[in-house]
This record gives C-alpha cells, sequence and structure tokens, in this order.
C-alpha cells in the first residue's frame, strides 16, 4: 500500500455494514465512512485543491469530521486541524504555516470560522453542506494515479519550548509502516472498540483512527467534556463496551485521582496504552486494581517520529518511587542515545539524549527549513551514507535488562548550587510521597529556586519535611505550592508555562 485510502477502502469492502467510528450524536458504517470521504475529496478537487497542498479543519473532532479529514486527502491534499480554543492571534500564525485555499468547518463553528479568516483568500466551508455533493469517480481517480507514499498526509501544530506553532508533516509512508507494527505489536484487531480520548489535531489520535481503518476496529469518539465529568466518562465506557484506551497520562490520572472506579468499572477494558508524560506508578496501581486482566504499555515518542518509537508492557505493579521504563524499540524503529560527545552509549545508567530514525520520521517543519535542519539531522555516527535522525531533546538511561527509562527533558536538566539536577528526579520522589497525586517541579533561575507545585491531600510542611529524608540537600524544593488541579495542556499534558506564570518566572 502506498496511502492510507487502501486501508479505508479494503476494510469497507471487508465490512461495509460495520461501524468504523462513532459518537454521542452520530455513527458512520466503514461503507459510510469511505462515500461520505469521497463527496468531500470530489467537492475540494472541483473548488481547486491540487495535490499536496494543505486543508484546514476548524471544527471539533467527530464523525463527520473524521470523514471530512479523510476527503482531504481523496483530493490529494494533506489535513491540519486547528483547535476551535485557540486565539486568534496562534490561528493566524496557523494560518500562514498553512496557507490554505479552503477551510473546512462545522455548522456549530461556521459563524467563527468566516470571522477569522475573513479577507484571508481562503473559501470558509460548512461541511455539513459539502458532503450533500456527489462523488466524482473520474476526479478522484485522476488524482490517486500520482499519489506516493512520501505525500504529505497530515501536518500538526506543536509549540515546542519557544511558545510559537510550528507545524510537522506527517507521510503516508510513516502512517502505513506505524499501523501495522502497532496494531501486530498488541494483537488489536476487528473485535476491538477503541476509545478515543485525544483530539484530531494531536498525533495520539493516529492509533484510533488509522488502526480502524485497517484492521476494522470501531472507534467510539469521546468528547472533550467528558474528561471533567468521571461519571459520564464512565457510563460512556461501559455503555459503548470499549477495549482499547490509547490515553494521554494525564487523563488516566483524571479518572483515579478522581475516583471514577468508585463510580463504575469498565469490565471490557482488554489494553490500557499511555504515553504523553512520565506516569504516577501510585496512579497507574489504581487501574490495575480495577482492571487487573488488562495489558498495560507505557508507550514513547514525540510527534516528530509518528507517534511513538518504543513500548514497555508493565508487568508488575511499580513503587511510588520507581520509573517504569519505556522500553525498547517498536519493530523498523532505531533508537539509541547520544552523550554530549555524540558518542553512542551502550552501558546502563549513562544518561544520554534519545534520537531516532527510521521510516517513522516525520518530513519535516513546514515551511520552516531551518527549524527542521536543526532538529532532523545527520547521524553524527554515520558518515556513510545519508542517514537523518530526529534528536528528541529528552534525557534517558538504560536499566540493567535493556529497556530505556525516560529521565527528564534536556532543558529540564538544571544547574543548581553547582550541582547537576533532573527535575524529574524531584517530581518522583514527590509522586511517591503518600498524600500526593501530582507534581511537577520548576526552576527559577534568576532566583536560584526550585519550585514544586503539587495537587494532594498533604500539607505543605510535612510534603517537605518528607522530602528531606528522601533527596540529596539541594534537591529539595525551595518552595512548595499546593493546588487544586494541575493546569493541563490541550494535548492533555501539564502546561508548564502556565505554572511558571504563576510562580512569576521569566
Amino acid at each position: 500500500m502506498i496511502n492510507v485510502l487502501q486501508m479505508l477502502e479494503r476494510t469497507a469492502e471487508r465490512l461495509p455494514k460495520k461501524v468504523a467510528v462513532a459518537d454521542p450524536n452520530d455513527s458512520l458504517t466503514f461503507q459510510q465512512l469511505r462515500n461520505t470521504a469521497q463527496i468531500v475529496g470530489s467537492w475540494l478537487v472541483a473548488n481547486g485543491i491540487q495535490p499536496r497542498t494543505a486543508v484546514a479543519f476548524y471544527l471539533e473532532k467527530s464523525s463527520l469530521a473524521w470523514a471530512s479529514m479523510l476527503g482531504a486527502v481523496y483530493a490529494g491534499g494533506f489535513y491540519s486541524v486547528i483547535d476551535v480554543r485557540q486565539p486568534k492571534n496562534r490561528v493566524e500564525q496557523m494560518f500562514k504555516t498553512l496557507q490554505p485555499t479552503v477551510v473546512l468547518t462545522d455548522a456549530e463553528h461556521l459563524e467563527r470560522a468566516n470571522e477569522l479568516f475573513d479577507g484571508s483568500g481562503c473559501r470558509v466551508a460548512c461541511i455539513e453542506e459539502v458532503t450533500k455533493g456527489a462523488v466524482s469517480e473520474i476526479a478522484l481517480e485522476a488524482v490517486r494515479v500520482q499519489a506516493c507514499d512520501v505525500d504529505p498526509l497530515y501536518a500538526n501544530f506543536t509549540s515546542g519550548s519557544t511558545g510559537t506553532p510550528k507545524a510537522f508533516v506527517a507521510s503516508h509512508r510513516s502512517v502505513l509502516d506505524w499501523t501495522k507494527v502497532f496494531t501486530k505489536t498488541f494483537g488489536i484487531d476487528e473485535t476491538d472498540i477503541m476509545g478515543n480520548q485525544a483530539p484530531f489535531d494531536f498525533d495520539v489520535s493516529n492509533k484510533d483512527i488509522y488502526t480502524s481503518l485497517l484492521t476494522g476496529a470501531t472507534v467510539q469518539i469521546i468528547p472533550r467534556q467528558y474528561f471533567s465529568n468521571p461519571t459520564q466518562l464512565m457510563d460512556y465506557l461501559c455503555e459503548r463496551e470499549v477495549t482499547t484506551l490509547c490515553w494521554a497520562v494525564s487523563a488516566m490520572c483524571f479518572v483515579s485521582i478522581m475516583g471514577g472506579f468508585d463510580y463504575r468499572v469498565p469490565t471490557t477494558i482488554r489494553r490500557v496504552l499511555f504515553s504523553g508524560e512520565t506516569m504516577p506508578p501510585k496512579q497507574l496501581r489504581v487501574w490495575q486494581k480495577f482492571i487487573p486482566d488488562a495489558v498495560y504499555a507505557n508507550l514513547y515518542g514525540p510527534s516528530e517520529i509518528t507517534c511513538n518509537c518504543t513500548y514497555f508492557v508493565v508487568d508488575r505493579p511499580y513503587e511510588d518511587d520507581e520509573l517504569i521504563p519505556i522500553g525498547k524499540p517498536f519493530t523498523n524503529e532505531r533508537v539509541f542515545l547520544l552523550n554530549e560527545r555524540d558518542e553512542q552509549i551502550h552501558v546502563a545508567g549513562e544518561v544520554g539524549e534519545l534520537c531516532v530514525a527510521g521510516t517513522c520520521l516525520v518530513m519535516g517543519y513546514l515551511n520552516s527549513p531551518e527549524r527542521t535542519a536543526k532538529a532532523f539531522m545527520q547521524n553524527p555516527t554515520n558518515s556513510r551514507w545519508i542517514d537523518p535522525i530526529y534528536r528528541t531533546g529528552d534525557l534517558a538511561r538504560y536499566d540493567e535488562q535493556g529497556n530505556l527509562v525516560y529521565i527528564s527533558r534536556k532543558d529540564h536538566q538544571i544547574k543548581h548550587l553547582g550541582q547537576r539536577i533532573e527535575l524529574g528526579d524531584i517530581e518522583a520522589a514527590a509522586q511517591g510521597v503518600d498524600g500526593v497525586e501530582r507534581a511537577c517541579c520548576l526552576y527559577d533561575s534568576k532566583r536560584k529556586r526550585l519550585i514544586l507545585f503539587y495537587v494532594g491531600s498533604i500539607e505543605r510542611k510535612e510534603l517537605k519535611g518528607t522530602l528531606r529524608d528522601r533527596l540529596p540537600q539541594f534537591m529539595v524544593p525551595n518552595n512548595t505550592k499546593q493546588i487544586d488541579e494541575m493546569p493541563l495542556s490541550k494535548n492533555g499534558k501539564i502546561d508548564r508555562a502556565v505554572l511558571a506564570e504563576a510562580a512569576r518566572i521569566r
């Protein structure tokens, strides 16, 4: 296969009447998903979309949104979803990067989209109207014959450490390769029901979307607001008989901290695959207690390598002060550590920067050659042929079993009181204390102070006293701040920028 639409078409032929995707208000069979996508694709071709150009989407995730995104692919373009909660100035920056000629939105957001993109020179169209059209097989075939597996499939935005949005572009080849490996590794098939947590502008959703297209599994879209209402969330998981979760760590912690299992246990779940942040063992143990027979796996990988590059199947309950490994590479992924001299690390215990190579690499950052050249570079250990790698900026080490163990971001490694400190070590120690649910440590470099934010019932003085017994003196936070909940980014990770603002760190 050279195009992800071939997965959809083969599954639609094999399982035409099976539900492909559903949300609280709608559902589409595989046949309906294919036909709706072809209608959208035909409309886009008729309205001037050229191969390998962007189609922007300004909407919430839904069954119809998914079909429309695939419609952009039928038109030979690539899709990019813009979060409707983004401020106007950021949307303008994203639009400038994408340079789309068409923005597709839904009826709910049509008025706002018209306001945002007025005067931009692009056309704004409502998918509810577009999907009333018809399929033009001639137009779609003319697009397909010139398709290539390295054509762009989607562009997702990430702010990175600068706060400026950048869009990485992934190809069909990378997604096809990743999906085959992912589904085989975890044995996902047409009997499975995926509980989609991630928004469509976040690449974690690929694990739901493309797993479904390849295997015939059904995707149940969980609305964003359910993750602030544990009873509604647990009812949905139970009633939709979800079997597989590919969730952000923060989403799992929401369930365990808010007592979701005390209300109702989704007994059909048989796989829980988590990623995005370090999983606190005490929160994972809650899941293991209530759903003991499920397979739990820690997945690692930045968006620039098409979802994930390593995994670790959790084989036992981990203690509060232990780090759950990120494991070993998926098939056809090359993952290794480089030290500060760009030499490859092979021994256990030595910390280095995680680097990745292989088909998994995305094609770089859209309209940003400087950023691309900085992050995607020639493998410094190989001068014999072109061998691009992605430097993740993450630090890790090998354990005695050869598993990779994530330490922290490279920019979270600081020097304080003459000592090199990993902020992740302080966070792990704090999360190992009874009465602490989640923790995040920041460093104020100007004032030379460690600041620990935490969610939990323990008093600040007691926590600081406990940390004095568990950490070297130079690692004990200068300030501890108890908060009601951790601020989260739109992708479900702890928003350190919000905490830094609260601590007045500049």
